[in-house]
Formats: C-alpha cells, structure tokens, sequence
C-alpha cells in the first residue's frame, strides 16, 4: 500500500508539469513531495535513461532532426564514458539535461531526477477538464493547485483614477481563476487605460491566456494554433464567447510590461496580444520557450520534459522560441511600469498616440 502511495502523487504531478515545468512554485513543490531515500545511479540505470531518452526524443520531439542531432551527441558522450560513474541522480540529469539544451536550446525540456517511483507513461493521463473533476481526482492534488493558483493574481488596483493595473506571477488551469479574472475584470472595467504586469509570471496554460485575451477583444477572435507531433493535427485556439466579468473591449489602450522573467504562457499572452495589435509591450526581452510539453517516463528515477507540440501564430506564422517577445518599447524592468504610466498618461492628453488595437 505505501508504495502505491508514493507512485499516485508521482503521478499526479507529471500529469500536470508537462504545462507548468518551467515554474519555480511547481519545482520547489515538487522537491518538498518526494520521498528523500538514498538511490545510488548504477551503470543499468544510466544505460536505460539515456536509451529512453533518446527513443522518447525520436518519438515526440517536435522537431525530429534535432530529436536525431541529439542522439548523435548522446551516443557520442555516452561511447566516450562521459556518464560513467555519475552515482548521483541529480548529477546524471544535470549533464543530460545540459547535453539536450547544447544542440536544441529548447529551454522547455529538461531530464529530472525522482529519488520516489516514476510512474510510466500511460498511467499519466491527460489534466483534469473541470473543477469538478480536479475535486473528484484526489484532495493532494487540489492543495497543491490551490498553492499554485492563490499566487497567480497578485494585485488589482487603479494607479490614478483612469489607469488600471493587473499584476499576474502565473496562469493556472482556468476553472481556478476564471473568478478571479471576472472580479479583476469588473473592478478594472472602469479605467481607460490599462497595465498588464508580466514582469515576473513563471507561465501556465495557453487555455488561460485565451480567456484572459477574451477580456481586450469585441469578438471572437483566432489566437494561435497548435501544431501536436503526436497526432499531426493542428488545433486553433479562440477567445471565450461568454465572460463571467465585465469586457474590457477592443478600443482602450493595453500596456504589457515584460523581461527576462516573463516565461511561457506569460510570454503567450504578451506575444499574442502584441501580434493582435491590441497591446504595447514595454519592457525587455522575454525568457524565450515557447512549445508545449510533457513528461515521458526514463526509468524508475528518471523522467524528461519534451515539447511535443508547437505553437504557431496565424499572424506571424512562428512563435518566440529562443527569441523571446521583443517588446515595442524597450525600458528596464525597474523602470518599465513608469514609462507605461506615461506612456497612457500622454495618450490621454492627445501628446501621444493611444496604446490600442490598430496602432
């Protein structure tokens, strides 16, 4: 019983950290969970996880000739007994994951280390669709979602009376926030400008973005595609129809203040607002990872995280992988909510030309 135990929390967790690996509050979480035996690495188990690794990268990559550039390297270092003797875990998953990032640059995919059970790949089903089903899954789980969401929405405030601001650190499943969204959206609804602080979101999921987009658009609008390896079908992602909150609309100015610590779903939503035209990014250079992923079992103690889907924007018919958001006003980050403050604040005046959709 204790060992079943040990692998549904596991489980649990990989089922979700495909969307959200490259977030700070799901890693610690993840270290506090894991059980802390002593698992020495042994010459099989480094065989298996390269050998896996390299098959779960020729499977799902998004990109298979990288997927096979990757093997060469791997095959490479592993003849030359570069992980020959590597006992620790952590080490061993350090140097794959730093093997991975030098031919692909994918700052999505990572080799991690579980000193608990790794549950195989099909025992990890896809997230939950619904609260319901979240409640329904396992009360661990929920506290660990509940940890994750009371940190996304961090301030709602007006910065002067016709100047709204919203402060995001992440984008949770939306069944969790779409009340805190509405209530943020009502109590904004009534400024005539807006700053969207993303200075410091660790990212999320694409569903979410799209529905806090839906908020700054008068109709339904097609937002990115995504493109799945697995399947080869391309999905597109559009704005939500119906909002519990107040629409902001199409016309009044939306200001994204971004930098190196926008990630992900965070530069999602910047990216896409920016390609809309529906919002003046000002600040620095985004993180850079764009492609979904997931995590593919290695071993009993190893298991990667591998984008097996791209994102592709109908506008610009790419995304911000290893690029970033490169913003339309460039500003440190100390200085970035200034410069967006008078950036409206000289629109409102007539000295400068409102931040809003066809600018």
């Amino acid at each position: 019983m204790k060992k079943k135990w040990i692998v549904i929390p596991s489980l649990l967790v990989l089922t979700v950290i495909g969307a959200y690996a490259t977030m700070p509050v799901f890693r610690s979480f993840w270290g506090e969970l894991r059980l802390r035996p002593k698992v020495v690495v042994d010459s099989a188990m480094r065989i298996e996880a390269v050998d896996t690794l390299v098959a779960k990268l020729n499977d799902h990559y998004i990109f298979p000739d990288k997927a096979k550039q990757i093997e060469t390297v791997l095959r490479q270092r592993q003849n030359e007994g570069k992980y020959d003797g590597m006992t620790d875990g952590e080490q061993l998953a350090k140097q794959l994951t730093d093997d991975l990032n030098g031919v692909a640059q994918d700052l999505h995919m990572k080799v991690y280390f579980s000193p608990g059970l790794v549950p195989p790949d099909d025992a990890v089903g896809s997230p939950p669709a619904s609260k319901a089903e979240w409640d329904q899954r396992s009360s661990f789980f929920m506290r660990m979602m509940a940890r994750f969401s009371d940190l996304d929405v961090e301030e709602v405030d007006h910065l002067s009376p016709n100047i709204g601001y919203l402060k995001l650190s992440s984008f949770p499943p939306a069944f969790l926030v779409a009340e805190k969204y509405a209530a943020a959206m009502d109590k904004l609804a009534d400024t005539d400008g807006l700053i969207v602080d993303l200075r410091e979101n660790r990212g999320g999921g694409p569903q979410t973005v799209a529905l806090l987009i839906s908020y700054f658009v008068d109709q339904r609008t097609r937002l990115n595609d995504l493109w799945d390896r697995n399947t080869g079908i391309t999905t597109q992602q559009w704005t939500e129809d119906k909002l519990d909150g107040k629409r902001y609309g199409n016309k009044k100015p939306v200001v994204i203040l971004t930098g190196p610590g926008t990630m992900s779903a965070g530069e999602d939503f910047a990216y896409t607002m920016q390609a809309l035209k529906r919002g003046t990014v000002i600040g620095e250079r985004t993180w850079g990872g764009a492609n979904p992923a997931r995590p593919y079992r290695l071993g009993d103690h190893f298991f990667a995280v591998i984008p097996g889907r791209r994102i592709i924007n109908p506008i610009t018919l790419t995304n911000w992988e290893g690029v970033g958001v490169i913003p339309d006003v460039a500003a440190t980050p100390d200085n970035a909510l200034a410069a967006a403050r008078d950036l409206l604040q000289r629109g409102r005046r007539g000295t400068a030309p409102l931040v809003a959709a066809g600018r």
